[in-house]
């Protein structure tokens, strides 16, 4: 049987140089997607380095041998870590911004001082669109962003079929049939003309009227309000994309990075792990 190969990956976080080192039986069991998303949403965002080694038998026993690290130990090494207030207040309010908790960001600025990344009344503005399409409401929500920035329907086709394609829905969740093919053969036949996608989506979606109990439907997802959700965010991202900010929270992302990195280390030491992200508290491996 061969021994192991080694991995490693190596990139900035601020003015720090920082490696990460794994190790897998096989080359084919490394994934490095999974390291380039770690590197990607860190502050560096310097294209990562990766190093491969194949290990000869005596470093393979080191390899598989687990070290035992005491809540002591590990807590100890966590206290050494120095966060500053003023990053954790940021990280808060890019969530509060990013999901649209205006009154919110708006009472945490005047109690820490955290200066937004964009101007809050932006924020109404957006809620309202996003509001607008989850409520089925999708005509007055185009008309929104259309204030706020008509360019983001005009350079993004793909979000724009979306929306009609969400007021057909709406349409044929009403019991408009008529009013649901004229508006389909009209707004939306032409754009899947153009794109095989489009088209493909748009039959999924006329095959609605094709069913009259929506619950033998093989496309009766398309009615559930998780797509009204799914068309929401969608909306919300360009908009924010259009603001120059980002599209996702990183406060999400890096609770991800955490368990990811915990999974990592699982197979080289056993340790206190933190399993109830909500409470942050630390349990040992036998808890």
């Amino acid at each position: 049987r061969k021994p192991p190969f080694f991995f490693s990956i190596s990139y900035h976080l601020s003015d720090c140089r920082v490696r990460e080192e794994f190790f897998a039986g096989n080359l084919e069991a490394i994934d490095p997607q999974i390291s380039v998303l770690f590197a990607r949403i860190l502050r560096g965002k310097s294209s990562p380095e990766f190093h491969f080694l194949q290990l000869d038998e005596d470093d393979e026993e080191m390899a598989t041998s687990k070290k035992v690290i005491t809540r002591e130990e590990w807590e100890k090494k966590l206290n050494a870590v120095k966060l500053r207030k003023e990053d954790m207040n940021t990280l808060v309010m890019n969530f509060l911004v990013t999901e649209g908790y205006v009154e919110a960001a708006e009472k945490f600025q005047r109690e820490s001082g955290t200066k937004p990344e964009i101007d809050l009344g932006t924020i109404t503005d957006r809620m309202a669109v996003k509001k607008a399409v989850q409520n089925g409401n999708v005509e007055d929500a185009i008309e929104k962003v259309n204030d706020l920035n008509p360019e983001i329907l005009d350079t993004n086709p793909e979000l724009f079929f979306h929306l009609q394609q969400q007021r057909l829905i709406e349409l044929i969740r009403q019991g408009k049939t008529e009013e649901a093919l004229e508006f389909a053969q009209e707004e939306l036949a032409p754009r899947g003309e153009e794109n095989q996608a489009f088209l493909q989506e748009l039959e999924k979606t006329v095959a609605l009227l094709i069913f009259e109990d929506a619950a033998n439907c093989p496309v009766k997802d398309l009615l559930d309000i998780s797509h009204r959700l799914k068309t929401a965010s969608e909306v919300n991202a360009a908009i924010l994309t259009s603001q120059s900010h980002e599209k996702d929270p990183k406060l999400p992302s890096l609770l991800k990075m955490l368990i990811w990195a915990q999974n990592q280390l699982d197979e080289k030491a056993v340790y206190p792990h933190i399993n109830d992200l909500s409470t942050g508290k630390l349990e040992d491996p036998s808890e």
